[in-house]
């Protein structure tokens, strides 16, 4: 397994967030993070990443302390975390993803740039890369974003909510780039809140609301009784004729 989390728990002032979280995720794999806002789904990405001290645990990557294996890991922040009114262009940002190979001391050279602008190209938005990125969509902001992660060169990716507010067009490029990746043998795992589209575009799902509901295949996993316990009743679905469960949080 490529990642191992353990009894993973963290609280903010006293209320649990996350609780004895356990899970392993495979190699090669697009894997959703699901669950109902306040479930704690950003949280879990950013204690498994050390961002958000946990009160008890462990993580291992690739069988190692995630200290270990940093430049192997790529991480896509929820949009609205991030300062866009910063003044730099999108291809300064897509070259900050080499920073982790290169060393902070190295200053990137015409090898960088090339990989940046393959990145950029490689999600539609090598015509923007001298535009200051607080000039582009949110949807152009997301690609920036994720063509970084492209430039990290990772085994590893965690994204967090990369389809929020986006146009139909970038959404289709996230998924082109996401089975992209795992043809390349990448785990992508991604916090997400679309259920309609759970079945089309991952593997495997975890269904979380401060402890894990549920884990596994899409197919074995996201269920109407999983999605009940999940969402305790909130939540409208039409079941398939297969078994797994379709749709959307009311």
């Amino acid at each position: 397994m490529i990642l191992e989390v353990a009894g993973l728990s963290t609280a903010y002032r006293s209320q649990a967030v996350l609780r004895d979280v356990s899970f392993s995720a495979p190699e090669g794999e697009l894997i959703a993070i699901v669950g109902p806002n306040g479930a704690g789904k950003s949280t879990l990405i950013k204690t498994i990443l050390g961002l958000t001290p946990s009160l008890g645990g462990s993580v291992s990557v690739f069988g190692r302390p995630i200290g270990d294996v940093r430049t192997r890991i790529g991480y896509v922040p929820q949009r609205e975390s991030v300062d866009w009114d910063f003044p730099t262009h999108a291809l300064d940002v897509v070259m900050m993803g080499r920073y982790g190979r290169l060393g902070w001391f190295r200053r990137p050279g015409r090898k960088e740039k090339a990989i940046a602008m393959e990145c950029l190209a490689g999600v539609g938005m090598e015509a923007f890369a001298e535009r200051q990125i607080s000039q582009l969509s949110g949807g152009q902001q997301q690609r920036v974003f994720l063509a970084r992660a492209l430039a990290q060169d990772a085994d590893l990716y965690f994204m967090d909510e990369p389809f929020a507010g986006v146009d139909a067009a970038t959404e289709k490029a996230i998924v082109e780039l996401l089975r992209r990746l795992r043809s390349e043998g990448k785990t992508v795992i991604v916090v997400h809140h679309d259920l309609a589209t759970v079945p089309e575009y991952f593997d495997s799902v975890l269904l979380l609301n401060v402890t894990v509901q549920a884990f596994g295949p899409t197919a074995e996993v996201f269920t109407e009784t999983n999605l009940q316990r999940t969402y305790g009743g909130r939540v409208a679905f039409a079941v398939a004729a297969t078994g797994q469960a379709k749709g959307a949080e009311a």
